[in-house]
């Protein structure tokens, strides 16, 4: 008999199987694990790696859980919350939504309201263990379904509280989106050495390298990131040169730019989103 709270996952992407494989690493027993989607197929392939319970029925699913993951697109959402509404209206899970734009007044109105939700936005280094998720709880979360939600979450990186809902959009400019920045970086400076002569894998892999290093010392330091980019700089230096050269060339304002894009793309699409159901 598993000790472990039932989960349950509505949907079976990669991030529903990623979030699984970090929780069975963290501790969490299989047999407290469900998982539906419309593709058999697909859903055995999961039961045979993970050894967890599947179904195409996502009412069942949900029935079983003492927390369900909403792990399906935005432009499904609706239907499925409809569909599985009846369920957890009698049984009152913790509902975690994963999907970007929809507010959690709106998931809660489509499950019928009144229900624990806490909506994630996660990113795609999840997929390898290394996630940064921003949470937000409505305000009938209990402190011990928070505690559950974060652990689930930390399984497969860090996970953050927000207070305020909004703030989700500021999490999906920064952690949501923030992955691709960091590829272009990569891409230029790739692009960059193998115009100096270094051959493109050499370059690749050192600025990779070089990127995961230069992150796991902000992780470890007491010092803030400007200090760290000061021990590394020595006065009239290649590292001075290569910083002045930024800084001259507005990437501070260039960085704010680009994220109040993505921090104003995200309020819209979320707009757009609720139109459309």
């Amino acid at each position: 008999m598993s000790t472990s709270p039932t989960i349950s996952f509505i949907g079976a992407g990669n991030m529903a199987s990623a979030i699984i494989g970090g929780m069975l690493e963290s501790g969490h027993q299989a047999d407290a694990i469900w998982v539906s989607a419309p593709d058999d197929g697909h859903l055995q392939n999961l039961r045979n790696k993970f050894g967890v319970s599947v179904t195409t029925d996502n009412r069942y699913c949900a029935q079983q859980a003492d927390m369900v993951v909403l792990a399906v697109k935005p432009q499904v959402m609706a239907d499925v919350c409809r569909d599985i509404a009846p369920v957890v209206q009698n049984t009152r899970p913790l509902m975690v939504s994963i999907a970007a734009g929809l507010t959690a007044q709106t998931l809660d109105d489509w499950l019928g309201g009144g229900l624990p939700l806490v909506r994630v936005m996660p990113n795609t280094p999840s997929l390898v263990g290394k996630g940064a998720a921003g949470l937000f709880a409505n305000e009938h979360v209990k402190d011990e379904q928070k505690t559950l939600a974060e652990s689930v979450f930390k399984s497969i990186g860090s996970a953050l509280w927000v207070d305020d809902e909004n703030l989700l959009h500021g999490v999906t400019a920064l952690s949501g989106s923030g992955p691709a920045y960091f590829f272009l970086m990569l891409e230029a400076l790739e692009a960059a050495a193998t115009e100096a002569g270094i051959a493109a894998d050499t370059a690749r892999q050192l600025a990779i390298q070089t990127m995961a290093g230069a992150a796991e010392m902000a992780a470890r330091s007491e010092h803030d990131p400007a200090q760290l980019k000061r021990n590394v700089m020595s006065p009239g230096g290649t590292t001075e040169q290569a910083i002045n050269t930024f800084e001259e060339g507005g990437m501070r304002e260039l960085v704010s730019k680009a994220y109040n894009a993505a921090f104003r793309r995200s309020e819209e699409m979320a707009k757009e989103l609720a139109g459309k159901q």
